[in-house]
């Protein structure tokens, strides 16, 4: 394929239509990590106890409570299943996946100055995953609106003069050029007109109206949405204790992001006066994203077996790339039978990096610990979502986006709930979690809720641990941003199992 870079006469700026919305920002600012899995089959709930090399991820002086050099791999099965429900329609769909979800080192420096009251230093390397973007979802169901009130939205004060396709031109030239000098809102409309699924009020070459060759009624909708890739952390810790009493610690974070999505539309009608009856349109995405961000921490042991955490994680500060491509394909209706009608332009449109920053968080814990049978922790997060932000702040398009984001967006609170209890060598594990929506309007995202369990053994040297851990949560999935933009009710659970291997030297 051709690669076409969206630039202005000015250099890479802006553009208007491109496709970073409120909704891909929020993509990247949620966490879902699984860890290790006694950190996940507590929920995650670490924040005061550290000891565990996820831990680490919540609060950075965990690495401290660490005795001996420990080392540990995890291993994690995701399940995800969809129920939608789309104008009284019912659709089930499921993605499962397996993957290395986080791997991890400490390595301890015991202060051989005894009556130095800096006990010991620790070096820790982490790498979590944050986020598994492997997902299906299908939405089928008979609507009100069709897609072509999609193109009918793009092309109104495009001239019809730039949709054409002149002697000497091709659709991949056309294509292109539009989308170097008038952006993505331009291209859709050139695929809706050259499919005919919008035509000119007239032919005159300045003509800026148009209107849609699908009429009024019905429509059968079936919408599939595909996503893969993964955001992940890789962690640079540095931790000491103070004292027997006080642990404090550092990390300096590297994100990457590798998101792939896919989107078709198939749409149908019966409707009289309609000589397009038959859609499919297809839109890829591809996305890879660098970030960093820094995070401060301390443990305080306060009397026999009861601690304090407090955590403090900058914004991540990412910059990121898009590349896109599109393709249609219609059925019309002639009066001698039906033709098919296929725009698929040979072209990746890459957007110029932009940058996003997604909210810090602030983490308090606190946990008590029964001598050597048990545990009990609780963590309460706090992020406030309407500070995300596209940037540089001052272009027009990002300061339009970035001001829905203050209007849509809250701060939203979290909170988790683990406990552990050992019998000899064994340790049972259990917890909740629950998470605010980050939406002003909680139907458009909800709460979510879940729960996990987990096994694990100490052979001594090493160990081995099982978790397992769902979450669910409701949202309105909408189709497109303009024109089509029914809703659809997903509800979506997400389940893992999580198996560690530990050693300790």
């Amino acid at each position: 394929m051709k690669r076409i870079i969206f630039l202005l006469m000015m250099g890479a700026v802006c553009i208007p239509g491109m496709s970073q919305t409120l909704n891909d920002g929020l993509r990247y600012s949620l966490d879902d990590t699984q860890g290790t899995a006694r950190f996940s089959a507590m929920s995650g709930a670490f924040g005061a106890l550290g000891g565990d090399l996820s831990a680490m991820a919540i609060n950075p002086a965990g690495s401290a409570v660490f005795l001996d050099n420990s080392f540990a791999a995890s291993f994690n099965y995701q399940n995800r299943e969809n129920s939608a429900t789309y104008f009284g329609t019912n659709t089930a769909s499921e993605e499962d996946n397996f993957d290395i979800n986080h791997l991890g080192g400490v390595f301890v420096i015991n202060n051989p100055n005894t009556e130095s009251p800096w006990k010991k230093f620790t070096i820790g390397l982490n790498y979590n995953q944050n986020q598994n973007f492997d997902n299906q979802l299908f939405i089928d169901g008979t609507a009100n609106t069709s897609i072509g009130s999609f193109f009918l939205n793009q092309a109104q004060g495009i001239p019809l003069e730039d949709l054409e396709v002149f002697s000497g031109e091709s659709i991949n030239g056309r294509y292109s050029i539009l989308g170097e000098t008038q952006g993505v809102a331009a291209q859709n409309a050139f695929l809706g007109y050259q499919a005919f699924v919008i035509d000119p009020v007239t032919l005159d070459a300045d003509n800026t109206a148009y209107v849609s060759n699908i009429a009024p009624g019905s429509f059968n909708q079936e919408y599939t949405f595909l996503s893969q890739g993964y955001q992940a952390k890789y962690t640079l810790n540095l931790g000491t204790q103070f004292t027997d009493r006080f642990f404090f610690g550092a990390n300096l974070n590297s994100h990457i992001i590798n998101y792939d999505q896919s989107t078709l539309l198939f749409e149908g009608n019966e409707n009289e006066g309609s000589s397009i009856d038959r859609v499919w349109f297809e839109e890829n995405l591809s996305v890879l994203g660098t970030g960093f961000s820094a995070q401060i921490g301390a443990i305080a042991k306060l009397g026999t077996g009861f601690r304090l955490g407090i955590a403090l994680e900058t914004p991540t500060y990412f910059t990121i790339s898009e590349e896109t491509t599109q393709a249609i394909e219609t059925r019309r209706i002639e009066s001698e039978g039906t033709s098919n009608r296929v725009i698929a332009p040979d072209i990746i449109n890459v957007y110029p990096d932009y940058n996003l920053r997604t909210p810090g968080k602030l983490t308090a814990s606190a946990a008590y610990i029964f001598g050597g049978q048990g545990l009990i922790s609780f963590d309460y997060d706090y992020k406030d979502y309407s500070s995300l932000e596209f940037r540089p702040d001052d272009d027009a398009v990002f300061a339009a986006e970035n001001a829905r984001i203050q209007n849509q967006l809250k701060g939203a609170s979290s909170y988790r709930v683990g406990g552990e209890y050992r019998i000899q060598n064994f340790s049972l594990r259990g917890g909740i979690r629950y998470e605010e929506s980050p939406y002003v309007n909680e139907n458009t995202l909800g709460d979510l809720t879940g729960y996990s369990l987990g096994l694990g053994y100490n052979f001594g040297r090493m160990n081995l641990d099982i978790a397992y851990a769902t979450a669910e949560r409701e949202r309105n999935q909408q189709l497109y941003n303009t024109g089509l933009t029914t809703r659809g009710l997903v509800n979506t659970t997400n389940s893992n199992v999580v198996v560690t291997l530990g050693l300790q030297l």
